[in-house]
């Protein structure tokens, strides 16, 4: 296993969650929808991010999803790592839209450099044999509490966090109970990772995508 095709979110309703997609980042085979009514209740245990090039980019995306209906949980802010800001979608799920450049460049546009899925493991340590030995090959580790995977090909990034750093960074309370709300299409096969995280095939056509 070496990528990530498409992320799939469960959402109560896919027309909704098109329109407000389409309407705060774009659409494209990276992120695909499907109906779900399954029952989930606080923190699902991961966040998506998107990565770009300058604080205007990251402002501009994130005014677009606060628009759109999203909720923010982190306001847009300079930090020592960076720029960036955590909005929660309406259908539940949370994203962080980031930068590591404190300065623009130029003016603002909706390019997307990279999206990363961060899942929030309760070992860090343990999940990270789980998935190096179905094939994954380490790029950084800090120990117990970040890892991130090298995938050059995959269209989305994956790495470790634990759950409640991972719940604190997105500015939420770490309890969560119920369905995750997502699946991962990869070249690995039908699986479950240590905290129920599911991963299938990938789809054979493209579908609906945060894209650029």
């Amino acid at each position: 296993m070496a990528s990530i095709d498409s992320v799939t979110l469960e959402v109560t309703d896919t027309t909704d969650a098109q329109r407000f997609y389409t309407t705060a980042f774009g659409l494209g085979p990276e992120l695909q929808l499907r109906a779900s009514d399954a029952t989930t209740d606080g923190f699902r245990g991961f966040t998506l991010s998107l990565t770009v090039s300058q604080p205007a980019t990251a402002s501009a995306l994130i005014d677009a999803a606060l628009a759109a209906g999203a909720t923010s949980l982190k306001p847009a802010a300079k930090s020592l790592w960076g720029f960036g800001g955590v909005v929660q979608a309406p259908d539940g799920t949370i994203w962080k839209v980031a930068t590591s450049n404190k300065k623009n460049t130029g003016p603002a546009t909706r390019e997307i450099d990279r999206i990363v899925l961060l899942l929030g493991a309760s070992d860090v340590a343990a999940s990270k044999r789980f998935y190096v030995d179905r094939g994954l090959a380490v790029a950084k580790s800090f120990g117990r509490k970040y890892v991130e995977f090298d995938m050059p090909s995959s269209a989305v990034k994956l790495g470790l966090y634990g759950r409640r750093a991972l719940a604190k960074d997105a500015g939420v309370d770490q309890d969560g109970s119920g369905s995750h709300r997502i699946a991962i299409a990869g070249d690995g096969g039908r699986f479950a990772d240590p905290d129920g995280f599911e991963w299938e095939a990938a789809p054979l056509s493209a579908g609906m995508l945060v894209g650029h």
